[in-house]
């Protein structure tokens, strides 16, 4: 493993030029350079506030009116909403990767340009809504306007249940066709590149063990520390906005 910043870097590069099948997985630090605040970092929102993590708790979330309405409104004000791509997304779209493994909700990678069919969202989307009930899904911009006009617990139209985003909390079980999907990508590729994950949430985290066992590359580009760094080839630290231009320049 190489972690000399300078050294790391050229590592990288040298890893990713050479690559021929390469597979990304991506997490809450990619998008901060869009505004989108990350949860673990020095100004990650579960840092700041402690409280706001029982949102994303899917047993706190069913049993709580209070933890729904106020996440409700938080819904409404999520960055997410007037994000656009940073210099690190539109650089993995020129990389033009097999797949974009993603932990995150944001749909940037598509905005960016990238083909959704190219996209395997790990743990959904904020776009949509869901009932926890019958399964329902929603465009969430209406759910949206509903909480605007003053319900502030919006129930499923179909069934009366409990609505939420169509995102993973935890608590609740990722998509395992989806996840197969991004398992087989992991194990078929020359190079894993980790862009902005901490790599602490499994189990998307786990992926990077699926490619070293398959025999691929991992690059970790990250802000700090993962505990799979030991596993990589290369390790990257510094703004993505920067270093994966500099890692995912057009091939000769």
């Amino acid at each position: 493993m190489t972690t000399d910043p300078d050294t790391g870097l050229g590592k990288a590069r040298s890893l990713v030029t050479g690559a021929g099948r390469i597979v990304a997985l991506t997490g809450a630090g990619i998008s901060t350079d869009s505004g989108i605040p990350d949860f673990r970092g020095p100004q990650g929102l579960w840092t700041r506030d402690p409280a706001a993590e029982k949102m994303s708790n899917l047993q706190a979330y069913r049993g709580s009116r209070e933890v729904r309405e106020r996440t409700w409104q938080a819904r409404l004000v999520h960055p997410g909403w007037d994000a656009v791509p940073n210099a690190a997304h539109y650089a993995l779209e020129r990389l033009s990767p097999t797949h974009i493994v993603t932990q995150n909700i944001d749909r940037l990678h598509q905005k960016a340009g990238t083909p959704p069919e190219r996209v395997l969202e790990l743990h959904g989307t904020m776009f949509e809504s869901v009932c926890l009930s019958c399964d329902d899904h929603r465009d969430m911009r209406s759910t949206l306007e509903r909480v605007r006009a003053g319900e502030t617990d919006p129930p499923c139209l179909l069934c009366g249940g409990i609505l939420k985003s169509a995102t993973v909390s935890f608590g609740q079980h990722l998509d395992q066709n989806l996840l197969r999907t991004a398992r087989a990508a992991v194990s078929g590729c020359d190079l894993l590149l980790v862009a902005g994950s901490s790599l602490s949430v499994q189990p998307a985290a786990s992926l990077v063990s699926v490619a070293s066992r398959a025999g691929a590359d991992v690059v970790i580009c990250n802000g700090a520390e993962t505990p799979y760094d030991s596993m990589a080839s290369a390790v990257v630290r510094g703004p993505l906005g920067e270093t994966l231009p500099a890692l995912t320049a057009p091939r000769i």
